[in-house]
This record gives C-alpha cells, structure tokens and sequence, in this order.
C-alpha cells in the first residue's frame, strides 16, 4: 500500500492509498492512524456517501416517483451501476467496498480524532461529468453503462489487477466511461484538485488522508502546487441549449407542414401517420423491453409521439411514474436493491431498479422512433 509524506508550509501530510478491494489495505489504515497518531483525518469521501456508510439502510427512504419528477433518473442509475461494481469486486475479494473508510471512521470515533470528508459531492461530479458530455459521448456513456449490466456476471482477473491500482468509484466510472474521454478530466483530475484543496485548508498540523490509490500521483502534485478553485470546482455548467436540441423537432414540423401544403392532404396525413406509429411502437418496444406493465408501455406509446417535438419532456418520465403508481416498491424491494443489483435478472426483478429501466428504454426507444421516423417522412414529402 503506498504511503507518502509531503510537507507543506503549515502542516505535515501522510497519504495513504488503498485499494478498496484488498482486505491488506484494512489493517494497514489502521496501523497507520495508530502509529502516525493525526491532528485530523481527511478521507475520499463526500457527506452523501459518508452517509451511505453510516446508514446503509438509506435506501428504504428514497421516493422513486420524486426521483423521476426531479429529473434524476440518470444520476440514481449511475450510483446503482457503481454500486453493482463495487459489490461484485467486494464479493470477490471478501470485503465490503468501503471498508478501509470505515475502519478510518472508527479509529477516528475511538482516538476522537476530528473526521473531514475531502472529496466532492458525488451528485456535483457526476453533474459536472454530465453536462461536460456532447450528444454523442452521452450516448455512448449509456450504453457503457448499460452494457456494463448486461455483460458477464464474473469479473475478469485481468480486471482485477487493474482495479487494484486505482480506488473503486474511479475504476468503476473509468469501465463504464472508457468511451467519454472527458470524464476523466472531471471525474478524476477535478478531484484531485479538490481534495487537495480542502486537505490544504484543514487545521490540523498532522494530517492523515485517505484515498484510492489512484488518487496518490495527482493529489501530491496538486499538494505541492494547488490550482484547486473550490467555487469553479463546485460550479454545475448550465445544460447545453444548442441548435441540435430543437433540429429534429422543427425539421419534423417542417416536414409534416411541407407534406400538407406543397404535396396534398393525403401526403401529410400518411406523414403524421409514420411519426405516429414510429413513434410509438418503438418507445411502446423500449417500454415493453424492461417489462413494465402494459398501462405504462400504452402511456410511452401515447406519450412518445407528443414527447418527441418538445425537447423539455420525455416518454420515459410518463411510462416511468405509471410504472411506479402501478406497482408501487414496497419497503423490501428498496431493503433488497444492494443484493439484486449485482446480477443481471435482478435489475429486472426489483420494481425500484426496473422503474429507472422503463424510464431509460422508453427514453431510448422513443429517440429511435423519432430518428427511424425522419427518412420516411423525408421519401413520403419528396414523392418516393
């Protein structure tokens, strides 16, 4: 487990790298808060996921219909395919992921050690990774991610070894995103930036940090020479409101109008009638894909056509609060996620993970339907 000192000009800084599969890097936290004996502890987590530490029962509070009307669909999924990683390397490894914070946690209550929680909010980093994307590396992002649960439940020893040198979120992120090179900059580099900043600015002259070993080569270069903002760090750009958000629902209008004006009423008739059916069997197929209940695959059906030429809506929101009034989760299937989440049938058998799962493949295959929908209304108004 690599161990470093860097001296700065108002305190001493021991870095401990873990690799959060290795149960080594348990006993070694330990011998080193008990042998270095700190001011103050800096650990590599944010207050979310200090929480989900604390209470790993959090997740019998959450409200999956506020989920969806809060537009957080996305961020949930990302957290559960990062948690369903994490348990399976943990699961192969015999140990918890996040077991060497927790050791640190309670070293710190025992000695009364002050605590400080160093990274970014997982919610500020992922927004950030997010809205840092163009279309295109969103979407290869999803499917990433998608894959990522579809893919073979055993993971590789090759994976494993390369796991080893990095901490878990960002050997988790970095599987899912090796298509979005810029969320390495946002989900890696910016955090390291950060935490030295915030380490830089703690009290304590004696201070012990710990941290991914991944984490070991930028944190002590950002230490040295901090360029660290917190403020920019913090900062969620506004989401993109390119030309692209509104081409394809005006180029559809555009469309369906030429058809009623410069061919005939017949014409744009059929046009309406292809944006329709493809419309909606396509997102009606999404829907039906993550086994909703047929009122929600109608209500993405319904909703898609409509969805489609307004960019601030999407069918996945309708079919995804049907499926959740439906077939409401009851306390057990929020108490049983961590468990479904790591193997495939799970994500489809849990009614909290298969509501995320109509809301993205309704998303997904409304899109579809739109983008199939575009070259025959294009042959029907040029007389093909």
């Amino acid at each position: 487990m690599p161990i470093e000192r860097i001296e700065l000009p108002d305190k001493e800084v021991m870095i401990v790298g873990t690799a959060h599969v290795s149960l080594v890097s348990v006993d070694e936290v330990r011998s080193a808060i008990r042998e270095y004996r700190p001011d103050e502890i800096a650990l590599e987590l944010c207050p979310n996921r200090f929480e989900v530490l604390k209470n790993p029962s959090g997740w019998q509070e959450m409200d999956i219909v506020k989920v969806i009307r809060e537009k957080k669909t996305l961020f949930l999924f990302a957290n559960l395919v990062m948690a369903s990683f994490q348990k399976r390397i943990g699961e192969r490894f015999g140990v918890k992921p996040g077991d060497e914070m927790r050791i640190a946690i309670e070293e710190a209550e025992e000695t009364g050690t002050p605590l400080a929680l160093v990274d970014r909010p997982i919610q500020l980093t992922l927004q950030r990774a997010w809205r840092s994307l163009g279309a295109w590396e969103k979407a290869k992002l999803l499917f990433s991610s998608l894959f990522s649960i579809l893919s073979v439940e055993d993971i590789e020893e090759d994976e494993i070894e390369r796991l080893k040198e990095k901490d878990v979120l960002t050997g988790t992120i970095e599987e899912v995103a090796r298509q979005a090179p810029t969320v390495k900059r946002v989900l890696i580099d910016e955090r390291d930036a950060y935490m030295a900043r915030k380490i830089a600015d703690l009290k304590g002259k004696r201070v012990l940090a710990v941290v991914g070993a991944g984490h070991m080569e930028g944190l002590i270069g950002q230490l040295k020479d901090p360029t660290g903002d917190i403020d920019a760090l913090e900062y969620v750009p506004a989401k993109r409101q390119g030309m692209l958000k509104w081409f394809i629902p005006l180029a559809i209008l555009a469309l369906i109008i030429a058809g009623f004006f410069f061919g005939s009423p017949e014409q744009g008739y059929e046009m309406v009638k292809w944006w329709l059916l493809c419309n909606a069997v396509f997102a009606a197929i999404g829907t039906a894909a993550a086994f909703a209940h047929p009122l929600s695959v109608a209500v993405a059906a319904v909703a898609s056509p409509i969805t489609s030429l307004n960019p601030t809506l999407a069918a996945g929101w309708f079919a995804g609060l049907s499926e959740a009034y439906i077939k409401k989760p009851k306390v057990s299937d929020f108490e049983a996620i961590q468990n479904d989440i790591t193997h495939l049938a799970g994500w489809w058998k849990n009614p909290v993970t298969r509501i995320l799962l109509v809301v993205i493949f309704a998303n997904l295959g409304s899109s579809m339907g739109a983008l199939v929908a575009m070259p025959i209304l294009t042959r029907i108004v040029l007389g093909g």
